[in-house]
């Protein structure tokens, strides 16, 4: 294999040259073996990102109901999305320490068991219209959170290595998008029933990834060290002090890009229900489907083609920034016009599905098991934190002018272009046996 660029080291213990190397032993094989039933882990875990996703979007239709039968105020029915995020990008760390120390799926199971069962607490909360207790339950599905999607992406570099884990981890991500595209839809429907039933629908989501993640995925074997917290934290702090110079713009440059998709779509959804347009409900779902639809078949796609190859993840990173960035800066002069604006916002969303499943790939395989948790969960937590604050800003942005809001994120995107142009160079093979 050729040389590895200097600032890289993947895998076990670094080298003291900072070389590139395999996340763990190239000997470790996935379980299963067929074909088949690796598209049936995949399927398991997508799962598990999936009814994350579910858990917190398919609530924002209903959000202007709740606040006439519970009689709270905006703010305060925005509490119920935004506490839940904040609560899961607190947690998520601990989760992830928590991962390494014993096992992922001791970590996934229980936290799915937690965050489908505050579900249903949370919908007697609506039925019985006591917000207290609807606002706790959402505190405690935000705690039962952190520990689902973001160890799931750990376990799966676990379980897979080179092409396979890439593959997986593109599903991971066209699945956190496929639930981004289904849930403000799904949440609409289920309205229909009764403006509650969101809340009471989505633990059956979660009780069915609980079940696939039971019965359908096996976690490698291997005995877990159990250093102490604070060995931990150090062993911690050194792969951010060996690979923080490209881990750290990585870890950024993921989280503005959510920061970016998840406030355009907030304006969008916003200016959608205004005049001219004055478009809501599932057909105001539908059209914020369009740009998400692009992210997801991006992302699925740019998973299986990547496999291992260091220069084209490179490439589409790259690519999916500048995409980002012109389309946005496009779209300074083109947001009066809806299709141009649907369609620049949906060439955005593509730029985005080549870029995560590429950081994903590199991230997840940039330490070694006992602390893959912990970086993965860091990274998720600051995903979260992007999802958590693009909206509101962006609220605040277009309160200034629509002019504003579209030249800061385009220069957003700018810089995070630049931090992986510069910064993040893979070796010419990403995982792969030395």
């Amino acid at each position: 294999m050729q040389k590895a660029k200097a600032g890289w080291s993947y895998g076990g213990a670094s080298s003291s040259n900072g070389r590139f190397r395999a996340s763990d032993s190239p000997k470790e094989k996935k379980p299963g073996g067929s074909r088949k039933s690796k598209w049936i882990e995949y399927l398991a875990l997508a799962t598990v990102p999936l009814v994350l996703v579910l858990g917190n979007s398919m609530l924002v239709p209903i959000l202007p109901e709740l606040e006439k039968k519970m009689g709270v105020s905006s703010f305060q029915a925005s509490l119920v999305i935004t506490l839940f995020s904040v609560t899961a990008g607190v947690f998520i760390p601990l989760a992830g320490y928590l991962s390494d120390r014993f096992s992922r799926k001791a970590i996934i199971l229980p936290s799915l068991a937690v965050y489908g069962a505050a579900g249903v607490l949370a919908g007697f909360g609506a039925l019985w219209q006591s917000y207290p207790v609807l606002i706790v339950a959402r505190a405690i599905q935000g705690l039962g959170a952190a520990g689902t999607a973001p160890i799931a992406m750990a376990l799966v570099g676990d379980m897979y290595k080179g092409g396979t884990e890439s593959e997986a981890l593109g599903m991971i991500e066209a699945s956190n998008g496929t639930g981004k595209v289904i849930s403000p839809i799904l949440g609409s429907l289920f309205a229909l029933i009764v403006w509650y039933a969101p809340f009471f629908a989505f633990p059956v989501f979660c009780a069915l990834s609980l079940i696939a993640m039971i019965f359908l995925i096996k976690e490698p074997a291997g005995k877990k060290e159990a250093p102490s917290l604070r060995e931990y934290a150090s062993n911690v702090a050194d792969v951010f002090r060996k690979k923080g110079r490209w881990l750290i713009p990585a870890f950024i440059a993921g989280s503005l890009a959510l920061f970016t998709l998840f406030g355009v779509l907030f304006f969008l959804s916003d200016m959608l229900e205004k005049p001219p347009y004055s478009i809501d409900g599932v057909v105001k779902g539908g059209v914020l489907a369009i740009p998400l639809l692009g992210l997801v078949v991006t992302a699925f796609t740019t998973g299986r083609i990547i496999k291992n190859n260091g220069k084209l993840m490179r490439v589409l990173m790259n690519v999916g920034l500048l995409m980002m960035a012109v389309s946005l800066t496009v779209a300074i002069w083109g947001e009066r016009n809806l299709i141009l604006l649907i369609a620049l916002l949906t060439l955005s969303s593509v730029g985005t599905g080549f870029l995560l499943p590429c950081l994903n790939t590199l991230i997840t395989g940039a330490v070694d098991k006992a602390h893959r948790g912990m970086i993965t969960s860091l990274y998720s937590s600051l995903r979260f934190l992007g999802v958590a604050f693009g909206p509101p800003i962006f609220g605040w942005l277009e309160g200034i002018s629509r002019t504003m809001l579209f030249a800061t994120v385009s220069v957003l995107s700018a810089i995070a272009l630049a931090f992986i142009f510069f910064l993040v160079k893979p070796p010419t093979e990403v995982g792969g046996a030395a």
